[in-house]
């Protein structure tokens, strides 16, 4: 939560710093398109005997971004972020079988309606988001036995609910946006805060 206020604090402090003409001057409204960099965590509800061994691990996130504002209040957006990758070294045995790493690896596809709030400052914008995200979240878990050593892999995709907040400020058709978003996957939500950038043709 302090990364997002912090986040946030510096884009809007730079937005009111630079209000005059240029910053003031009105945002056309139209299709943008834009990319950003942040920190993902990624999450495991448990696995191994009993679910035993869940994780949770910090990464870094990146993102690319496409959408249209067509009215003041209200834009679609449509955006591909990739998670990055978490790792954890659970050092368990179960089934005669050694496990001695886990990797998670998640990237989605999204598309979002976003809404507006009405504030009475033009050269910024807060917002939140919600639609749906097409997540792949790619597992692979690393044994040994007495016979031979290796590895599963599992590939799972699932579409579920996703949503988000930002707040971003305007030059012209430039905006710089702080923004926070979650993927609502059974067990294993991730989430990311990035910076991006965007410009509006």
């Amino acid at each position: 939560m302090n990364r997002i206020s912090t986040a946030v604090l510096a884009i809007v402090g730079t937005a009111a710093c630079c209000a005059g003409p240029v910053a003031l001057a009105e945002n056309p409204a139209g299709f943008y398109v834009g990319a950003g960099v942040g920190e993902s965590n990624l999450r495991n509800g448990g696995y191994g005997y009993d679910n035993y061994y869940g994780y949770h691990d910090d990464s870094t996130a990146w993102k690319l971004i496409a959408g249209v504002r067509p009215i003041a209040p209200f834009g679609v957006e449509a955006e591909y972020i990739d998670f990055g990758r978490a790792d954890d070294n659970p050092n368990y045995y179960y089934g005669g079988d050694y496990y001695n790493g886990n990797h998670t690896y998640a990237k989605a596809g999204a598309v979002f309606g976003v809404g507006y709030l009405p504030i009475p400052l033009p050269f910024l914008d807060v917002y939140g988001k919600a639609g749906v995200a097409r997540l792949e979240q790619i597992s692979t878990t690393y044994y040994d036995n007495n016979y031979q050593s290796g590895s599963y892999r599992n590939d799972d995709w699932s579409t579920n609910f996703a949503y988000g907040v930002g707040v971003q400020a305007k030059w012209w058709g430039l905006a710089v946006r702080a923004e926070y978003e979650r993927i609502s996957a059974s067990g294993n939500d991730p989430d990311a805060l990035t910076v991006s950038a965007t410009w509006t043709f």
